[in-house]
């Protein structure tokens, strides 16, 4: 039951967690929880997954739907946590977020780097060994 969850989430029981995102900025800092102009209840447990997990992993669409970059050098939305992500994967390609930044690993084989640039606000570096992945 959600009591149970809550106690092992909030005694670090959880190693990775892989939640949704609306943005997560170059610093690694998480805004997962309100949509601009919706009514929605609140965060609930992503704020204690987020500040609790030893490892945050964010699944999301590169862009928004007016096609703005959803990897942005700062969150313009309210935050969840800060510096909790460690990695993000779009269907683009995916990062690791390091102390001095976000990393790009793995391109998928249908998008390419200079594509990414295109598509990311973020300052970004790319990994000397990027992999390729197959869709």
């Amino acid at each position: 039951d959600s009591t149970v969850a809550f106690g092992m989430i909030r005694r670090g029981r959880v190693d990775i967690t892989i939640l949704g995102a609306l943005q997560v900025s170059q610093a690694g800092d998480l805004a997962n929880w309100i949509v601009p102009g919706k009514r929605v209840p609140g965060m609930g447990g992503a704020m204690e997954l987020a500040a609790k997990a030893k490892k945050v992993i964010v699944l999301m669409e590169h862009n928004d739907k007016a096609g703005m970059s959803k990897l942005v050098k700062t969150c313009t939305l309210p935050l969840t946590a800060q510096k909790c992500v460690h990695m993000i994967i779009t269907e683009l390609g995916v990062f690791s977020v390091t102390s001095e930044g976000l990393l790009l690993t793995d391109v998928f084989d249908t998008s390419s780097i200079e594509e990414i640039r295109n598509r990311t606000e973020a300052l970004f570096t790319v990994s000397e060994n990027i992999h390729k992945l197959k869709e």
